[in-house]
């Protein structure tokens, strides 16, 4: 389970969340004319999404009421400066020290990201991040934030997803601004960002009014491995921090935007791939690139099979068919996120926050009024268990933030996919809260002993199944039990003569329907099994 210390929390964007008001000073983003163009999926826009901008107050009471401990949100670039690198607007430093401090008000630990792709559309139309001035636009902003709320907020993020902002910005275009740019481009993006990074870690030491702390927040999938075999798992980290992906996708990748952070190098293999589109890259830069940095934050979602090939390399292994699948059509893999923290935290020599972490479903307003989203409570289940498994086996992970607290616009995707634990109908802006928030709070007040993994299981399996086998929990106690006629539905299982049930000795009601007949045989030794 986990420690007193541990930081339970909930993520955000300024720009999934705010919305807009007509006196409010900001300066427009490059997703604002994203969504101009029409770019975004039924042409909708955030002009409004949650308004969060107005109900920041009960927001936060609501999070307390939760027991959410801390809240990592953006500030809106150009909300705060809105020509990028000129004068900053007062009504934002006013409206961001409100927030924070309704939020501390609240018992809620204020997280400051500083670019969460909301990048003024000004120094967009001056070259964005190609221009090379950009490492001094953004470490000014890093400046003004300083300057204006290190005193009431003591933990920074610079960056968060640097893969997307750079892959699905200007390499595919399916993100804002939505460019198709030249490789050469997109690695000079990639190291230009990196720079800003690091430009953005000084001036936020500099300029603090207390002492701070700073980390970074990428992400990329997971290669983990077709077994727990040595070998396979060998293989998996391999593909996990190398370069398999096609030169189209080349951004989604896990060392290319993390070794210079925090090894301070590029990687040598991503160098002999990459060659021929590298900007230069001197001496200075990976200086200036490899700050220190107090924690290092992952965003993980899913992950894909590795195992080792016959001839000694990695070979990707599809997924069986049926395989568990998100409302977003993303894959539910907890054992990548159990593989991914592993990896990270023997690669990389900080503290670890899971930054960002949710699934995307289908929720409705229930006949009751209420939104039953057992599915996302089924994947946290899973995903937080995997973990403090990773935890347990030494792991330094410091914090979890769930993705996300409110529904909102989800940036190309518009409000096709609802992530929140709170629904937002946003026809009036009511809030109501699903049962993964009510599921979420009995996690934080439990500390994670209300988890599945830290109970029996109450599972039924079929002991000739082969499938069933690897199910069984050594910790678990079961009785032995066999269909000796007919057939029938026992808690949900079809049955039928001559199955073996293990049933286990924890379960408190065993329903069954239709003419099967059971013997009781004995006590199931799972431990010699």
């Amino acid at each position: 389970m986990f420690g007193e210390d541990f930081v339970w929390g909930v993520a955000s964007s300024a720009y999934q969340v705010e919305g807009t008001d007509p006196d409010d000073g900001r300066g427009k983003n490059i997703w604002d004319v994203f969504v101009e163009e029409g770019r975004v999926f039924e042409g909708q826009n955030a002009d409004i999404t949650c308004d969060h901008i107005h109900h920041y107050r009960d927001d936060y009471a609501l999070m307390r009421n939760l027991g959410i401990k801390a809240y990592r949100f953006s500030i809106n670039w150009a909300r705060l400066i809105p020509t990028g690198d000129g004068a900053v607007n007062p009504k934002a430093v006013e409206l961001y020290r409100n927030m924070i401090l309704s939020m501390k008000g609240n018992g809620i630990t204020p997280y400051i990201t500083l670019f969460h792709w909301e990048f003024p559309q000004a120094l967009q139309e001056r070259g964005g991040w190609l221009n090379p001035d950009v490492v001094n636009w953004f470490g000014n902003y890093a400046k003004v934030v300083a300057e204006n709320f290190s005193d009431i907020c003591d933990t920074f993020i610079t960056i968060n997803e640097p893969q997307c902002a750079v892959g699905l910005g200007h390499l595919s275009g399916v993100h804002a601004p939505g460019l198709k740019l030249s490789y050469k481009d997109t690695f000079q993006i990639a190291h230009n960002l990196l720079k800003a990074h690091g430009q953005a870690v000084i001036m936020l030491r500099k300029y603090a009014k207390q002492s701070i702390r700073i980390g970074y927040a990428p992400t990329g999938g997971v290669a983990y491995p077709y077994t727990d075999s040595p070998e396979d798992v060998e293989a998996a980290r391999k593909v996990y921090f190398g370069f398999y992906n096609p030169m189209s996708n080349w951004a989604w990748n896990v060392s290319w935007f993390s070794d210079p952070v925090f090894l301070g190098h590029y990687p040598e293999e991503g160098l002999k791939k990459f060659t021929e589109y590298l900007p230069e890259i001197k001496k200075e830069d990976m200086d200036l690139i490899h700050q220190p940095l107090d924690f290092m934050g992952q965003n993980i979602y899913n992950g894909y099979y590795v195992r080792a090939g016959k001839d000694g390399e990695p070979e990707f292994v599809n997924r069986e068919p049926g395989f568990p699948k998100t409302g977003t059509d993303w894959p539910v893999t907890p054992k990548a996120f159990y593989y991914g923290i592993k990896f990270l935290t023997e690669r990389y020599p900080l503290p670890l926050y899971i930054t960002e972490n949710g699934m995307g479903c289908h929720d409705n307003i229930a006949p009751d009024g209420r939104v039953h989203d057992n599915d996302r409570i089924t994947f946290l289940d899973s995903y937080i268990g995997a973990m403090q498994k990773a935890m347990e086996e030494g792991a330094d992970v410091k914090g979890y933030f769930l993705w996300t607290f409110l529904d909102n616009f989800e940036w190309s995707d518009g409000f096709k996919q609802r992530f929140g634990i709170v629904y937002v109908d946003y026809r009036n802006q009511k809030r109501i809260v699903k049962d993964s928030a009510f599921w979420y709070k009995k996690v934080i007040e439990s500390r994670g002993k209300s988890l599945s993994c830290n109970h029996p299981s109450e599972r039924i399996l079929f002991l000739n199944k082969e499938n069933d086998k690897c199910l069984i929990d050594k910790n678990t106690l079961y009785t032995l039990a066999e269909v000796v006629s007919g057939d029938g539905i026992i808690n949900s299982q079809p049955v039928k003569e001559g199955d073996c049930l293990l049933i286990p000795n924890t379960l408190k009601k065993i329903e069954l329907i239709g003419n099967a007949r059971l013997i009781w045989k004995d006590y199931f030794d799972n431990q010699n099994f």
